[in-house]
């Protein structure tokens, strides 16, 4: 694909995912009306994110926050947020690159909080739902460990407990409840920071700033601003999900 064309379908698909509010690189932002409360969402800079070689700042920070155990049976691990190689995770940077999926920098992956989350009508309990602001949210507690979020989402951004996670606890944090063996956890967002008016963790932990987080129906917001002015795009879109999660190039 060339470069014009790429860059023609990068700004689209930002345009198409916000509702046709963020328009093309460079160009003044629509006038259309903005849906009332927020729709919470975030943006990576893969440039400032590649360009920190081995750095984990952002996964330390959210397993601190949350309880995410380090389990070293990789079958086993649990992640609400990891690092992936960019031509995974962003399949065209491969093609450009020559390179294999496998290889090269990396980029963070988590939860997409998805405007039409497939894992949420597949749950028979509602353990998994989706607030009026966007966030999937996840409540251990109607669990039953059926696993249907997990094989329904297409971006492996669940994590299922088949052991008791909390002897694998570097760190205890009283303030965030642990999670036992038989339930599914993945990013919320960090909710409760969120409530606090704080942001999520990995975006306070990151040392090159490549995390934005904010609200996408705020045309004032600084990731409409990102939107607006450097081509975006999402992880598959091609699937109609509306992910909440952009990578600038």
């Amino acid at each position: 694909m060339g470069g014009a064309a790429l860059l023609g379908g990068v700004a689209g698909t930002a345009a198409k995912a916000l509702g046709g509010a963020a328009s093309a690189p460079g160009a003044a932002s629509a006038t259309a009306s903005t849906p009332s409360g927020p729709r919470w969402g975030m943006v990576v800079e893969t440039g400032a994110c590649e360009a920190q070689e081995n750095c984990r700042q952002c996964i330390l920070a959210c397993k601190r926050a949350h309880n995410v155990p380090d389990i070293p049976d990789p079958k086993q691990r649990i992640d609400w947020i990891e690092k992936a190689p960019t031509a995974a995770v962003l399949p065209f940077r491969a093609a450009e690159q020559g390179a294999s999926s496998a290889e090269g920098p990396t980029v963070p992956v988590l939860c997409n909080h998805c405007a039409s989350p497939p894992c949420v009508p597949v749950c028979p309990t509602q353990a998994t739902f989706k607030r009026a602001d966007g966030i999937v949210m996840m409540d251990y507690h109607r669990c039953i460990g059926c696993r249907y979020c997990m094989a329904a989402c297409p971006y492996g951004a669940r994590s299922f407990n088949f052991i008791d996670p909390r002897p694998y606890l570097t760190e205890d944090n009283e303030a965030y409840p642990t999670r036992t063996a038989g339930v599914v956890e993945k990013c919320d967002f960090c909710a409760e920071r969120l409530a606090r008016g704080g942001t999520p963790a990995c975006v306070e932990a990151c040392p090159a700033k490549a995390l934005s987080f904010g609200d996408l129906n705020d045309e004032h917001s600084a990731v409409r601003a990102l939107l607006r002015e450097r081509p975006a795009v999402q992880r598959r879109p091609e699937l109609g999900l509306g992910p909440a999660v952009f990578y600038v190039l």
